[in-house]
């Protein structure tokens, strides 16, 4: 049973979603609930977007997101729904989380028990049991705060934070300070520091760049814990499917928008493969720059090529799916190789903006938690590396790479893997320009830096089309699974509340 909550329509509006990645089928279904005639235009074969899987030779590889982190997020929208998780897919909690290599047999696991955790960072450093339970406190404050109450607001002005006191509360949220000098003036073991900042090298910025708010990331990975839903992202991406279509959203694969055609400062027709469809609103969730810049008229762009310059882009990746038949004991299910220089690898990517020297990379096994999505015997891996936006990669580069990353791979398993690798495929920056338009071929949308934090970010709105609208990780809240459910809930309302329909309607 659909929230009674979601805005209902009087008269049937015709809207266009464009793109079925997480905030696509979220802001699609939120539409469909409240009455509307919605259509979904996926240009792949697949739906999904980062989130899409790949069979080959009985391996099921999730192609994007592998971590499950923050299951509140997926419980609430599905409530939304009459829905619970457990109706679509079996949510196991990891024990270990995570891995954190530093050398052959140097490493750190990472409980779910907070307690064992407590007394992991105490064997660690003396006296950081005390420090961590500290830190949690603040980052569980943060985390109530900002996924409750911050992450929903569409970002349009200050006057949204100034309404519910968040700007009196900027400190207590530490928004104005350094993630890096944060975490160092409760640590002061590197590894410690390692483990604590590794989660905002997916955020897109050098950690003293990013404002400590984002601890609540480690509140999420520490006290949350990290799940895995059985079955892999597909699975979840199957379950937004489910929900959209029971609304009675249509969604089209294959069908590639070519234009927006605007009629008095409003999208009156979607172009796509070679036809026309009359709409009376349209919600975006591709790439916000090839939207603007490839399918509208230049009149109608709300940012030139002068902002997109301007912006700090979070990474891009280089990724390997590989294949192996036979078991390698000493992984688990997720990975970090933290064996060289972080700091270094983070400075190539924002800074230097360079192929990597000494890379740092996460190598996801997920068939140590799952025997689907490997034939018997085999393992599944998902190697990533993150790189800057907008390299030139080819495949001399790709392969230099996939050799430094299996020596290492190798050295720390004390064993020969590579002879031993049946299925390979490679992704990297010019694929996902290929795949989803991706500005500069980036893999996680704009840094989280201060000045790109939720009034910062490219307007959810159109400045200059009237019933345009945006979702996803180039617009608010930002990067990642959770953030882009969000994401579409919060364009989908806007549309919805917009004078645009109220004036239809």
């Amino acid at each position: 049973m659909v929230n009674k909550n979601i805005n209902k329509l009087n008269k049937k509006s015709t809207i266009a979603v464009i793109g079925s990645g997480f905030a696509g089928l979220t802001s699609s279904a939120m539409l469909g609930a409240a009455g509307a005639d919605v259509t979904v235009f996926e240009k792949n074969m697949d739906i999904g977007g980062r989130a899409r899987n790949i069979t080959m030779d009985g391996f099921v590889f999730d192609m994007g997101p592998s971590w499950y982190w923050m299951p509140d997020v997926y419980e609430k929208y599905y409530n939304v729904f009459g829905h619970t998780t457990s109706d679509f897919y079996e949510l196991k909690k990891l024990d270990p989380g995570f891995r954190v290599v530093f050398g052959k047999d140097d490493y750190i696991d990472v409980p779910e028990n907070f307690e064992r955790l407590c007394t992991l960072f105490e064997s660690i450093e003396k006296g950081s049991a005390v420090q961590l339970q500290k830190f949690m406190k603040q980052a569980a404050y943060k985390y109530s705060v900002g996924m409750n109450n911050m992450v929903y607001l569409p970002g349009h002005s200050v006057s949204e934070y100034l309404s519910l006191g968040l700007i009196r509360d900027a400190f207590k949220l530490q928004l104005f300070s350094s993630f890096s000098k944060h975490i160092r003036s409760f640590f002061k073991n590197p590894r410690l520091i390692a483990l604590m900042e590794f989660p905002v090298l997916f955020l897109g910025a050098m950690p003293k760049d990013t404002p400590a708010l984002y601890s609540l990331m480690n509140y999420a990975g520490l006290k949350q814990g990290t799940f895995y839903p059985l079955g892999g992202f597909g699975k979840v991406v199957d379950a937004f499917q489910k929900i959209a279509e029971e609304v009675g959203v249509s969604i089209k694969t294959n069908e590639r928008v070519e234009r927006l055609e605007i009629n008095s400062g409003a999208i009156k027709n979607i172009h796509s493969n070679g036809a026309s469809t009359a709409v009376d609103a349209v919600i975006a969730t591709a790439d916000y720059h090839h939207v603007e810049n490839s399918l509208l008229p230049p009149a109608y762009r709300s940012y030139d090529k002068a902002y997109w310059n301007k912006k700090v882009f979070a990474p891009s990746c280089l990724i390997f799916y590989l294949g192996v038949n036979k078991k390698l004991e000493k992984l688990i299910h997720h990975n970090l190789f933290f064996d060289e220089d972080l700091n270094q690898h983070a400075i190539e990517i924002y800074e230097s903006q360079k192929w990597p020297s000494n890379p740092l990379f996460y190598v996801c096994c997920p068939s140590k938690t799952d025997a689907t999505v490997a034939p018997v015997g085999c393992e599944n891996l998902f190697v990533l590396m993150p790189i800057a936006a907008g390299l030139v990669d080819t495949e001399e580069i790709r392969t230099h790479y996939y050799h430094i990353i299996l020596d290492r791979l190798e050295k720390f398993a004390g064993e020969e893997i590579r002879g031993h690798v049946t299925t390979k495929k490679t992704y990297s920056v010019s694929d996902f320009k290929t795949d989803y338009n991706a500005y500069k071929g980036n893999a996680y949308g704009l840094a989280n830096t201060l000045l790109q934090t939720a009034i910062f970010k490219p307007k959810l709105k159109s400045r200059k089309v009237n019933n345009l609208f945006f979702a996803g990780q180039l617009t608010v809240p930002g990067p990642g699974v959770p953030p882009s459910i969000i994401s579409g809930q919060i364009a989908a309302n806007e549309l919805l509340k917009s004078t645009t329909l109220q004036q239809q309607n």
